[in-house]
């Protein structure tokens, strides 16, 4: 019997490599036996691997937006006269459009999202009804923990709302339509008088004077005078609310044509422009088609589960934004496959915390 080994399996298996070259990382994990600080630790994500190294890469992307100034770029031939001054240059930051789904206000990320606003971290936000209802409907009454595997029966004789494994009893909502109501007939009455309509932005900017609660993100966002555009207004206890009054109370009107001109507008004028965007749906498409307006994002960080294989845009993969426009060629972009949960609040310590 031959000793020798087959010369065609030896070639199969030691395949010889190209030379690495001298810009390649390698892979190294946190060294644990130092007294590493937060921020050192979620520094070493970057060469962890897998979706480490995509949260390492938005924190990188992040910090990029919030470090941006005009002042970094050359003054264009066109440039307008305002924009000349290299004092009101420095001061041109880039224009974060943040985007979220219901259930992350609905979380503990509700406190995460209300620093941002109260800090003025965003230029603007767009989320679902829910996103609006539940921050509002969280200072009247609590949402509690509870498990993904409660029966839906017995949790409706018992009037308990579950959202995955949080519970919202229903007095909660019972209490919305007591505090929203009234306000309801007081816009409409101040519409009547004054012939002015009102748009979803403004809608929620009122409820967000009226709440008076520093608890409340859309408190935050009336004071700083951040814009909250809800293209789905009444997809939730806000659009029943707004139901029964209709009945009640008829006349109300909300145009949705003032939010996307005002929406669209905010994107062109902006001289960089970048979205983070949690979850997908209709807070994620909203943002990028905003963006095609001025041909793309300059930055974009995607924190969705979602999976591209059914073609659905909350799966979509940075690239395909690309494809469309809503995200330049040449932007820096990634996509962290996580529940938002678990690496936003990370995120956030490790850019805008460190204010």
């Amino acid at each position: 019997m031959s000793t020798a080994v087959p010369a065609n399996a030896s070639a199969a298996v030691l395949q010889p490599s190209e030379p690495m070259s001298d810009s390649a990382i390698s892979v190294q994990g946190p060294d644990l036996e130092k007294n590493l600080s937060l921020q050192e630790l979620l520094k070493s994500y970057e060469r962890i691997g897998f979706q480490a190294s995509s949260l390492g890469r938005a924190i990188d992307i992040v910090n990029r937006m919030r470090k941006w100034r005009l002042s970094d770029e050359p003054i264009s031939v066109d440039e307008s006269e305002g924009y000349l001054s290299p004092e009101i240059r420095a001061q041109i930051r880039c224009d974060i459009f943040l985007g979220y789904t219901s259930n992350l206000i609905s979380s503990g990320l509700r406190e995460i999202i209300l620093y941002l606003v109260k800090h003025k971290h965003v230029a603007a936000i767009v989320t679902t009804a829910g996103g609006i209802e539940e921050d509002f409907i969280k200072c009247l009454g609590k949402t509690y923990l509870a498990d993904f595997n409660m029966d839906g029966a017995d949790l409706r004789s018992r009037g308990m709302n579950r959202i995955g494994n949080l519970v919202v009893p229903n007095d909660n909502y019972c209490k919305f339509e007591d505090w929203l109501l009234p306000i309801l007939d007081t816009m409409l009455a101040e519409q009547q008088a004054t012939g002015e309509v009102w748009s979803p932005s403004s809608f929620i900017r009122r409820l967000g004077k009226e709440i008076n609660n520093e608890e409340s993100v859309y408190y935050w966002a009336y004071k700083n005078d951040i814009p909250v555009f809800c293209p789905a207004l009444t997809d939730g206890s806000l659009g029943d609310m707004i139901y029964f009054h209709s009945f009640r109370n008829p006349g109300l009107i909300l145009d949705i044509v003032r939010d996307i001109r005002a929406l669209n507008e905010l994107s062109r004028k902006s001289k960089k422009a970048g979205m983070i965007i949690l979850g997908g749906g209709v807070c994620k498409h909203q943002i990028a088609n905003a963006m095609l307006i001025r041909n793309g994002a300059d930055y974009s960080v995607y924190i969705n589960t979602g999976q591209e294989f059914d073609g659905s845009d909350s799966g979509a993969r940075p690239d395909e934004a690309v494809s469309w426009g809503k995200i330049r060629a040449d932007a820096e972009s990634v996509k962290v496959f996580a529940d938002a949960t678990l690496v936003f609040p990370l995120l956030v310590a490790a850019t805008f915390a460190q204010d």
